[in-house]
């Protein structure tokens, strides 16, 4: 009997083996793709801006066209149409290493389960067999620690059920609301048109296209609060500077402004992700109670710490008085204390608030 147990055992262990090995594989080729998507994010950002300009190139002619030889009218429209196909198939390029990245992502997901279902099997022919030897000391810790990994597992859970609620309530509170709105507006626009005349139209195709540009917003929001795409394949410091550029596009009172010191590099994802959510906290705080008109961040990557430095010139607050609504310090000081970290707010009523994050790295 404990010979079979035994012998299962050994098989089991094999096929952990042949799972773990073909993880590292598909990990290697992730790792590849990911260096690829980045460079074509890189190139396709590059290309857009080529092709923006020659579209601007094209407007100019088309204002102006009598000033403009036919030679020159042609060249311009030919590199306009040329930028395009290539941003294109640039585009394209993209969608199929994103979608290569998210099957090999997905592939390890389930080999990971398959490693841990067989790591739980092993442990359970292992209490068979230490029970089997009369090893009841041996057995109980090891069901004591299945119960806590069981309980554990169960709080993941229940927290990924708890972010999946926030996020339905936000969709349906926002972005679903705004498109049932364009729905309906839009509906109308012919209705407005045949009693009211073109112009009244028109203005309702311009509170149809804010509304729309509202809903795109929020989707972006929410999109940036799950976890930016570009995180995973630029790293920090090109994301920071992709959210910071999009918050100022948006935003038309407030100037945002970023300055690097040092040589960007990578660090460990959780890390990224810990810091990129601490600025982006900052920020919001900045624009949704402070009023600020003015943001900066500042990152200084050092060898062995990277420091992030939020200064913005708003109606500023007691750091001291917990009370404080929708500032999160208490979410941010855990983020930093999990990095091992300091948090330091500068703040008072009426000057602004800086807040100094420094954090020791682990580059992976």
């Amino acid at each position: 009997m404990k010979d079979t147990i035994l012998n299962s055992k050994e098989q089991i262990f094999e096929i952990c083996e042949q799972t773990r090995r073909e993880y590292e594989t598909l990990e290697s080729e992730l790792r590849d793709t990911v260096h690829k998507v980045s460079e074509i994010i890189k190139q396709t950002d590059e290309k857009r801006r080529q092709a923006k300009l020659a579209r601007n190139r094209l407007a100019t002619i088309n204002r102006d066209f009598n000033t403009y030889s036919d030679e020159e009218a042609k060249k311009v429209y030919d590199d306009a149409n040329e930028y395009r196909l290539q941003l294109a198939v640039m585009e394209n390029e993209e969608k199929q290493l994103r979608e290569r990245r998210d099957q090999i992502e997905r592939q390890l997901l389930q080999l990971e389960e398959t490693l841990k279902r067989a790591e739980l099997l092993v442990g359970q022919v292992s209490v068979v067999h230490n029970f089997l030897d009369g090893d009841l000391r041996e057995v109980g810790e090891i069901v004591e620690e299945a119960k806590e990994k069981q309980e554990f597992g169960l709080k993941i859970i229940q927290a990924q059920e708890e972010e999946r609620r926030r996020v339905a309530r936000e969709i349906h509170d926002g972005p679903a609301q705004l498109l049932a709105n364009v729905l309906l507006r839009s509906e109308i626009i012919g209705r407005v048109y045949n009693e009211r005349g073109i112009d009244a139209a028109l203005n309702e195709i311009q509170d149809v296209r804010e509304a729309i540009k509202g809903s795109l917003g929020e989707v972006r929001r929410i999109i940036y609060d799950l976890r930016p795409m570009a995180l995973d394949d630029l790293g920090l410091i090109p994301t920071l500077k992709k959210y910071l550029d999009g918050v100022a596009d948006e935003q038309d009172e407030t100037d945002i402004r970023f300055v690097l010191h040092g040589n960007e590099y990578r660090m460990e994802v959780n890390m990224e992700v810990a810091l990129f959510r601490l600025v982006q906290e900052s920020v919001q705080n900045a624009l949704k109670h402070a009023n600020a008109k003015q943001i900066s961040v500042k990152a200084e990557m050092c060898e062995t710490q990277v420091h992030l430095i939020i200064h913005d010139d708003g109606r500023g607050f007691d750091p001291e008085e917990s009370s404080q609504p929708g500032f999160g310090l208490i979410g941010m000081k855990e983020r930093v204390n999990e990095l091992k970290g300091d948090l330091k707010i500068e703040s008072a009523k009426g000057i602004g608030t800086k807040i100094t994050i420094i954090v020791p790295i682990n580059t992976g």
